[in-house]
Order: structure tokens, then sequence, then C-alpha cells
């Protein structure tokens, strides 16, 4: 039985606003951001931050195990859809369209060469699973090509991230990543027509 009192609700917005501003400072400049820094950013002093998360390494954790929880629970979400096809596209698409944060973590976290806990890698495995039957759902309605699998995908995300970040073209702005994802798709079933 745990003994840990429930946070107060200042403490839980507190914490929610430090793993915030955590997320963007670790993605957008790396590990070497310092707490004392993301206090200020966050708005609360250094103690309040050393209370929640002792090291950079916690508070690095942290960051990386709430943004997989909520992958998860976008991954769900799409499994609660009516249509399969589209809810695991939209998932991709919502993926893709978020990737200045979620790559940049990514990569972040790759760099950084941080052991991961055990709260993190069962989040990750949490992921995959979902996102596994994500996929599983949307191959038995003959919207993706059934001979992929989930590191398939995982392997064409990625690519459609690169993709994306290396040609930014304001004018057709989902043009490379709809070019990515139409490769999960069946050869007689094409996405929306494009401009020739």
């Amino acid at each position: 039985m745990s003994t840990e009192r429930p946070l107060r609700a200042d403490a839980r917005r507190n914490r929610a606003r430090i793993l915030e501003t955590a997320r963007a400072a670790f993605a957008a400049e790396g590990v070497g951001v310092s707490l004392d820094e993301i206090a200020r950013r966050a708005g609360v002093g250094p103690g309040t931050v050393h209370r929640h998360f002792p090291t950079k390494e916690a508070l690095f954790e942290a960051a990386v195990t709430e943004h997989l929880q909520q992958l998860t629970d976008q991954a769900r979400s799409a499994l609660r859809a009516d249509e399969a096809g589209s809810a695991f596209f939209g998932f991709l698409r919502q993926m893709i369209d978020d990737a200045d944060a979620k790559q940049d973590l990514t990569d972040t976290l790759a760099r950084a060469g941080t052991p991961l806990g055990d709260g993190t890698l069962r989040a990750a495995a949490e992921l995959r699973e979902v996102f596994a039957e994500l996929l599983t759902r949307a191959q038995r309605t003959g919207r993706v090509r059934p001979d992929v699998d989930a590191s398939d995908v995982h392997a064409i995300v990625l690519a459609a991230l690169t993709a994306q970040a290396q040609r930014s073209d304001p004018s057709h702005p989902a043009r490379v990543a709809n070019l990515v994802l139409d490769c999960l798709r069946p050869a007689h079933r094409p996405a929306t027509a494009r401009p020739r």
C-alpha cells in the first residue's frame, strides 16, 4: 500500500507546468538546460522544481514518460473511432503535425543516452501495444496494406518527420507527409487526389 499523499491542486498545477516547460526546453535545446532555468521559464522557484524532480535526469525521464503516455491516450482514443482507417491515419497525421516537439524530444532522448527507468519502459511498451492494435484494426478493413507491421510504420513515420523538416513548403505544408503515408495504403486505394 502506497504511503504517498496525493498532491494538492496547486502542486499538481506546478508539476504540470514544470513538465510542459521542460519538454519544450529539452526538445529545443537538449538536456543542457539547467533546472534553475526551467524553473525560471515555468514561473516557479528552483525549490519547487527540486521538490518534484530532485535531479535533471528525473525531470527528463518524467517528460519523456508523459510524452509517451499522451501518445498512448491519443492512440486509445483513435481505437474508439468508428472508421478504423481514418482513425489510424488521423493518429499518424497528428503525430507528424506535432513533429516539432515530438521528434525533437525523441532525438534528444537518443543523443542523451539516458538509461530509461521501469516507468518509461512500461509506457513505451504500452504505446507499442495500443499502436499495434490500431494498425491491425485498420488492416482488417483494407485501409492499410497487409504486409507492414508496427516496426515498419514506426520507420515510415520517422522518415515522414525527417522529410517534413527538411523540405518546408508553406504552400503545401503536408505534401511530403502525404507522399510518405501513401506508401501505407493499398495500391488500389489511393489517398485523396493531389494536383498534377
